[in-house]
């Protein structure tokens, strides 16, 4: 990973600094304050778990028993996901890459070759143009093309997906000659083409030979086959013949088909085109197919036997390239031989376009994809999230000190490619390694390649690469390296986060008891690190009796929360206060807005009642044998009613989701029983006022957050408005929890 001779320029035979640096890291400033604070709020909590263990003690009927153990078990994980997310904030760094520097450094003939892994699922939810448009950007790599080699996993296994693809390789004949003649920075075709620097005859001539590819597979698309019309010579009729009777998406053969051939394909300025590979592994119903990481681990085979270029890249089919250069900010610490014996990958940031100004779902994951890879960088390095990641091949053959031994000789990272990528031999070879059967009685998803086991395949392989002593770097440049689509529809979102739930609560079920060896490689912080999100989910407990048991409290006139004139009122409220304001601090500190941070307060709500409490209910009755679960894709389709509501900020509901029912029916029970307080004060009823004013804080806020849920039942007409099943369900749930709770209570 670097000129052999690059440690001597880099450093001198003392060991001190000698050239300009590739690039720097600065310790945030707040880090100080962020240890006082944790301090002084570690100390306000304990004195909280001391009131509920007395109140405990001293409860003298069934119902006051129950309602502080139900209070104390909240706080109690509240407390675990506390501790754990400090350790985030002991160390946050921020990182500044030099390409420059680089540049002037390290010749381009000594840029080690990059392969390329894109993956997709289905070409209905994934539409094959968008896939396209990705790999562009990535092709327009400022990167020598013949040093990359771009592998597309079709697991749909999709002739048009194909079509598509062979398109886009007579398509990059014109782009990239463009991209590199105008210098342009968006390098996905459609992004380009719909901003205003297109507007010129040159763009105008690409532009029309991009919407005359795209028309042709959209066409395909619409007839439902490919046509011999679509087809140009043999080798094309050869590779489309191999979806004959019986080929389905789960039942098929290998299929790979070199595309391009960067010793061969030239662009229409003379240039050589980077290789291009569609892959599509083979199927078998009996055969476990392992999702996603199934698809990353097949690529890794092919392309070690066809390229085993010592860096890869790991994209998502809808995440594209929003920066050319991205390629040399990595190279800035693969480059480093201070730390590159270890570094295992380079992870960039998943940042989305399209999101609306209010951010209505919370999309931008502030703390998910910014501030917390800021904390864990400063210790051992940033979590894989599964694209935008640069790895070393190396790191995913085994720990450091060891060599790698495969029943292959050609299945190495170190071993050289010599045939031509189109030989005979290399491609039985390649169809060999994708056959589902290939993995039997190997470590393949234990200890090489990505991992199995898990839905979160991405979280659990980071996991086990720090655990085996890899280090990671977290590349944040001011202009994002990647851009991505979002989900636009609550559904959607609710579902990719309930995925998410079921795939971390499985590490945590089987990856904790793995910690006390991976403090050895990462240290207590770093696990500490690895463990609030192993167990993220689990912020359902304490959010769901939060949510529902001080409403039906404060509707049958009892307290749970200390009245306003007891110094434990005040308690509560620096420990709710101290950690809103510090979320708030960190939002804005970071760019944001109040708007966009109330909107993620109002998610983290809605995901934790409804995707990580189903999550978490799936995963306990999958690990008793109740229950299976599989990968959803998340569909990349709109239609244009659903991008206005959006643009509007305002929730698209919709279909009759389960997920839909726990938010629905805690906004009810707190409207009802904000309104029964609210009057109760009205009427002069001071008791209320003092023992429930805590309650009716807590129910007056979650009605704010439940805005959205109260329009679509009242006040939209629209088909983004709450389905009538949900509402009649959740009244009658309502109904039901009030006459418990006035049983319970009396």
């Amino acid at each position: 990973m670097g000129s052999p001779s690059l440690k001597d320029q880099y450093y001198t035979t003392s060991g001190h600094f000698n050239s300009p640096p590739f690039h720097t890291v600065e310790r945030l400033p707040w880090t100080g304050l962020n240890r006082v604070f944790a301090a002084i709020y570690g100390c306000a909590i304990l004195a909280l778990l001391y009131h509920h263990a007395q109140t405990l003690a001293n409860s003298t009927t069934l119902a006051s028993f129950s309602i502080t153990l139900s209070l104390l078990i909240s706080d109690l994980v509240l407390t675990f996901m506390w501790v754990y997310a400090q350790a985030f904030r002991m160390c946050p760094i921020r990182r500044k890459q030099y390409p420059e520097n680089l540049k002037r450094l390290v010749k381009e003939e000594d840029f080690p070759a990059l392969d390329v892994f894109i993956c997709t699922a289905d070409p209905y939810k994934e539409p094959p143009m968008g896939v396209v448009n990705t790999a562009l950007s990535l092709m327009a790599y400022d990167y020598p093309t013949e040093k990359i080699s771009v592998y597309v996993s079709d697991d749909g296994g999709s002739a048009f997906t194909l079509l598509a693809f062979m398109e886009a390789a007579k398509f990059a004949g014109h782009w990239l000659p463009f991209c590199r003649k105008k210098n342009i920075m968006d390098r996905r075709p459609d992004a380009y083409f719909s901003s205003p620097q297109s507007s010129s005859s040159d763009a105008d001539e690409i532009k029309e030979i991009y919407e005359s590819m795209k028309g042709r597979v959209e066409n395909a698309m619409n007839r439902g086959e490919v046509d011999e019309i679509y087809v140009n010579n043999d080798e094309e009729r050869e590779a489309f013949n191999k979806w004959e009777a019986g080929f389905t998406p789960q039942d098929h053969p290998t299929v790979i088909q070199v595309l391009l051939d960067s010793r061969h394909n030239k662009d229409i300025t003379g240039h050589f085109l980077p290789n291009l590979i569609y892959v599509s592994r083979q199927k078998s119903k009996t055969s476990p197919h392992h999702f996603k990481a199934g698809a990353l681990n097949v690529l890794l085979r092919v392309s070690t036997i066809m390229t085993n270029a010592p860096i890869i890249l790991t994209q998502d089919c809808d995440m594209y390239s929003n920066d050319p250069g991205t390629p040399l900010r990595m190279l800035c610490y693969a480059c480093d031989p201070a730390i590159q014996s270890t570094l295992g990958f380079v992870q960039f940031p998943q940042r989305f376009q399209g999101i609306n100004k209010y951010d209505t779902y919370g999309c931008e994951f502030k703390h998910l994809a910014r501030l917390h890879p800021r904390g864990v960088d400063g210790l051992r390095g940033s979590f894989y999230c599964g694209t935008g990641t640069f790895f070393r091949r190396r790191a995913l053959f085994g720990v450091p000190s060891t060599s790698v031994k495969t029943n292959i000789l050609e299945l190495s990272p170190d071993y050289v490619v010599k045939k031509h990528i189109k030989s005979q031999d290399v491609l039985e070879l390649a169809h060999k390694v994708a056959s589902c059967n290939y993995e039997n009685q190997t470590e393949w998803g234990s200890k090489m390649g990505f991992r199995y086991g898990t839905l979160a395949e991405d979280y659990y392989t980071g996991y086990q690469l720090h655990c085996e002593g890899w280090r990671s770097i977290f590349g944040d440049p001011e202009r994002a390296a990647f851009l991505g689509e979002i989900p636009i529809n609550l559904v959607d979102v609710l579902n990719q986060c309930k995925r998410w739930a079921v795939g971390l609560l499985e590490v945590g079920s089987y990856g904790y008891s793995r910690i006390i060896f991976g403090t050895h490689s990462m240290g207590s912080l770093m696990c500490l690190c690895y463990s609030h999100y192993m167990f993220w989910p689990m912020l359902s407990i304490p959010t769901t009796i939060y949510a529902f048991l001080p409403a039906l409290a404060l509707f049958n006139g009892v307290s749970v929360f200390p009245k306003i004139s007891e110094p434990w009122f005040f308690l509560y409220l620096f420990l709710v206060t101290g950690a809103y304001g510090q979320d708030f601090l960190e939002y804005v500190v970071d760019g944001s807005t109040f708007s966009k941070w109330w909107n993620a307060q109002r998610m983290w709500m809605i995901r934790n009642l409804s995707s990580f409490s189903f999550g978490t209910v799936e995963c306990l009755l999958k690990s008793i044998g109740l229950s299976t679960y599989g990968f959803t894709v998340t569909s990349k389709v709109v239609d244009d009613e659903q991008k206005k509501r959006y643009s509007r900020g305002v929730f698209e509901f919709g279909v009759s989701s389960p997920l839909f029912v726990p938010p629905t029916t805690a906004a009810i029970i707190n409207l009802v029983s904000f309104i029964w307080g609210a009057i109760s004060i009205y009427n002069g009823d001071r008791d209320v006022g003092e023992r429930l004013l805590m309650q009716m804080l807590l129910a007056g806020c979650i009605v704010m957050k439940c805005f959205p849920i109260y329009e679509a039942i009242a006040l939209r007409s629209d088909s983004g408005k709450m389905p009538a099943k949900i509402t009649i369900f959740a009244i009658f749930l309502t109904g039901a929890l009030y006459a418990i709770a006035s049983i319970i209570f009396k």
